[in-house]
């Protein structure tokens, strides 16, 4: 009889090719996806030694993190990745991989394109040189960000050599209450459980609360599993995926399809399988919540206070906390709510999809941003822009006064121009608040498509409850 399996079990042990001993495996890769930073590096590395990318049919290229988002750009409007811009064409056209210009169905943020597009699958192998790959695993995919020399490997093989990381099981169970989205979910679990939980391990997620999110809110919550350490995140597939999978481009089609799906449902952990980590969370204890200071564990509820720094037990973390608080010119015991704001940023690949455009337009719908606000709204790829310009929602955000904006990683990275000027205060929908994340000197505030919409209708940050 064979012992009970995780899920990560279960992708892993169809994915070994040859056992390297010490839970070390040459492991298949299933789907390769590049972008304008790391891609031409990779495939300049596979021209330079003479090779050729192994499954071409497999790898899909698409320009996402130097180019402008302004309407109307090009390739070259940001001057400085106008070269990477040209060579991720140039030689994903050599290379015959996929590849999705700007303006064309496919173009996106990496991490929103795979899922949209039928690229990421459940079971699924998925790699990408960048850290936030793991969003794949909401739709069940084994998804993890590698370095350049392990992408030129993987083109050139397949094939990656792996270790098995640790298993983590971290359950939410319960009704979320009124008002809290998926961001809020993890940002919760960030604060709750810390920024190291998860290192060395793959989560999954499971539970009541998590089985009742959309696929976008999956997504969202497997986006930050890195922030909490992780190798990568995952959601048990079940008829929400399947039925949301069906008909994208890259999906199987007619009888292949309900062969892929009799296959995927096997895909969960079995009832006895054992975790090396596994913890649980009550729903009804998360609140909109927002961060404080420069990690993405710096967060609390919206109607909460920042924090002490010298009720911390930890030196370090006292040091580390004081550090956030001056950068982010915060003060102990000061109520998050009210707090003045001057730019929102609405996009990246944790919120820049249809369901997360909705949530912020019936916040913005017949109001107006508040003087003296920025407000951006980046969607997430070409198909997000043009359906949500088939539902009108480019004209609620544009009537309410933000800027309605091309697809890609905009103000999220700030490697494409597009920067929070130095000391400026942003509330944004992405993943990351480092210190300099979205310019220097910029502070950043992470939170939910509605909070974001509702801090630049106040012009400060706001209980989106109260709207």
């Amino acid at each position: 009889m064979t012992a009970p399996r995780t899920m990560l079990d279960k992708i892993w042990d169809a994915h070994v090719v040859r056992d390297l001993g010490d839970d070390w495996v040459l492991l298949q890769i299933d789907r390769h996806v590049l972008h304008d930073l790391s891609g031409p590096p990779a495939l300049d590395g596979v021209r330079r030694r003479g090779l050729r990318v192994r499954n071409p049919d497999l790898v899909f290229a698409t320009p996402d993190h130097i180019v402008s988002s302004a309407p109307g750009r090009t390739g070259h409007s940001f001057a400085p990745g106008g070269e990477l811009y040209d060579n991720l064409k140039a030689w994903a056209r050599e290379a015959g991989v996929h590849y999705f210009d700007l303006g064309e169905e496919g173009q996106g943020i990496v991490h929103v394109i795979a899922p949209e597009q039928g690229i990421a699958l459940p079971g699924v192998t998925l790699i990408c040189g960048d850290s936030h790959t793991c969003t794949n695993g909401g739709l069940g995919a084994l998804a993890f960000g590698v370095g350049t020399s392990q992408s030129l490997h993987a083109l050139a093989t397949g094939t990656l050599r792996m270790q098995r990381p640790k298993r983590m099981r971290i359950r939410v169970d319960g009704d979320l209450p009124v008002g809290v989205t998926p961001k809020d979910v993890i940002l919760h679990l960030l604060c709750t459980l810390g920024a190291s939980a998860a290192v060395e391990h793959s989560i999954e997620f499971a539970g009541s609360a998590i089985r009742g999110l959309s696929v976008d809110g999956r997504l969202t919550l497997c986006n930050l599993s890195v922030e909490m350490g992780g190798r990568s995140g995952m959601v048990a597939p079940d008829d929400t995926v399947f039925d949301w999978i069906a008909g994208r481009r890259f999906a199987p089609a007619g009888a292949d399809f309900d062969r892929a799906v009799n296959a995927w449902r096997a895909l969960h952990s079995d009832e006895e399988a054992v975790f090396d980590r596994d913890m649980a969370i009550a729903a009804e204890a998360i609140a909109p919540t927002i961060t404080w200071g420069t990690s993405p564990d710096h967060a609390i509820a919206i109607d909460g206070v920042v924090p002490d720094p010298d009720t911390a037990a930890d030196v370090n973390v006292r040091d580390a906390m004081h550090g956030a608080l001056g950068y982010m010119g915060l003060t102990p015991g000061q109520r998050i709510v009210g707090t003045p704001v001057d730019w929102v940023f609405i996009g990246s690949c944790t919120n820049s999809r249809i369901s997360d455009l909705r949530d912020a337009a019936r916040i913005a719908r017949g109001h107006r941003v508040a003087p003296g606000v920025q407000a951006w709204v980046v969607p997430g790829s070409v198909a997000v822009k043009r359906q949500a310009e088939d539902e009108g929602l480019d004209r609620v955000f544009t009537d309410a006064g933000f800027q309605w904006r091309e697809p890609g990683c905009s103000m999220c990275v700030a490697a494409n121009g597009e920067r929070v000027p130095p000391g400026a205060r942003c509330v944004s929908t992405s993943n990351r608040n480092f210190v300099g994340r979205q310019g220097p000197q910029a502070r950043t505030h992470l939170a939910s498509p509605a909070t974001a919409a509702a801090a630049a209708i106040r012009g400060a940050i706001t209980d989106v409850r109260s709207l």
